[in-house]
């Protein structure tokens, strides 16, 4: 006990603290989301997400050499149609911008690992992660198992041309199933799945819904994303997403869900990802350009907190600038 014992011996210099620190962040961890929009032919700044714009699909090809010159671990592509309709149906279209940003990433840096996101919201006019069904009683929902075809459908044109992830981000029951079927069927079974298993309807999804003009045109999605006072939860559809073939999981958001995040982490071996969403980038943003914090620490610090919890990589806006620090 003390003054035998001084724990503040391990903190004294840089070199001793870089050898016990048991937590680390590199680029390799981190994964980039990218909005490709298929109308524009400059980059479009997010004005509530600043340093992210959207992309035309003639910019693929040198942001794909730019992230695997930064190290980082991949990039996941969300798309933005010309046109949408009632069922989503441009999100399998072979000619939208997220295929065809695929292809052009992949065949000027082969080497780099390209997820897509796949989900209908920003491809339905109505803004819901499916296809719409009306009750008897008038009730407008999202019926969960006609919106599978259209995911497994759109997951299936991705593979095809050239992404190595397929990310399931709807939340429809069975749909990892469905898509594991899809692709296997078309000879796509190198193509892995990761599972947005746990997806809270969360408040920190905002600035994403204007980069990706997602937005629900009525009621919100807390019918199908989880309740974020439900922690027991997570491990179910986290067990049955893995029962039904994902090669890895994910928990969305990442910072007001560390607790989740680790649960989920001892519950299963598979590899685990937690998604640092646009409010929480948004927030350190703010309060850097307020000169309320060091972003450059605030932005490590809270990556670390991540991989502390448990996530073997984290999708950040961050990626880059994190890249640059840590290189």
């Amino acid at each position: 006990m003390f003054p035998t014992v001084r724990p503040r011996r391990l903190r004294r210099t840089a070199a001793i603290r870089a050898l016990v620190r048991e937590t680390s962040v590199a680029p390799s961890d981190l994964i980039l989301p990218l909005f490709f929009h298929d109308a524009l032919t400059e980059p479009r700044p997010v004005s509530t997400m600043p340093g992210v714009s959207q992309l035309p699909v003639s910019a693929a090809a040198e942001t794909a050499r730019r992230c695997w010159e930064s190290g980082l671990g991949g990039v996941i592509l969300f798309g933005l149609p010309k046109t949408k309709d009632a069922s989503g149906s441009s999100a399998y279209d072979p000619s939208g911008p997220v295929p065809r940003a695929v292809a052009a990433m992949k065949d000027a840096v082969p080497e780099l690992l390209v997820m897509t996101d796949v989900c209908v919201d920003e491809y339905t006019e109505h803004g819901h992660c499916g296809v719409l069904k009306t009750s008897a009683r008038g009730v407008v929902d999202v019926d969960n198992d006609a919106t599978l075809g259209v995911l497994a459908r759109a997951a299936v044109v991705y593979a095809e041309a050239g992404a190595d992830v397929v990310a399931p981000s709807d939340m429809m029951d069975g749909r990892v199933g469905a898509i594991r079927r899809a692709l296997d069927g078309a000879g796509l079974t190198d193509t892995a799945i990761l599972s947005y298993a746990v997806k809270y309807a969360s408040a920190f999804y905002g600035p994403f819904r204007e980069a990706a003009d997602c937005a629900p045109k009525f009621g919100d999605r807390a019918g199908y994303q989880m309740d974020p006072a439900n922690g027991r939860e997570a491990l179910r559809e986290a067990k049955l997403d893995e029962d039904e073939g994902a090669d890895m999981l994910m928990v969305k958001p990442a910072l007001p869900y560390l607790d989740v995040v680790a649960r989920v982490r001892a519950a299963s071996t598979l590899p685990l990802g937690a998604y640092n969403v646009s409010g929480e980038y948004a927030m350190v943003k703010a309060a850097a350009a307020a000169d309320m914090i060091d972003e450059r620490r605030a932005v490590l610090e809270l990556l670390t907190s991540i991989r502390r919890a448990g996530a073997d990589f984290i999708l950040t806006y961050h990626a880059l600038d994190a890249a640059r620090w840590l290189g």
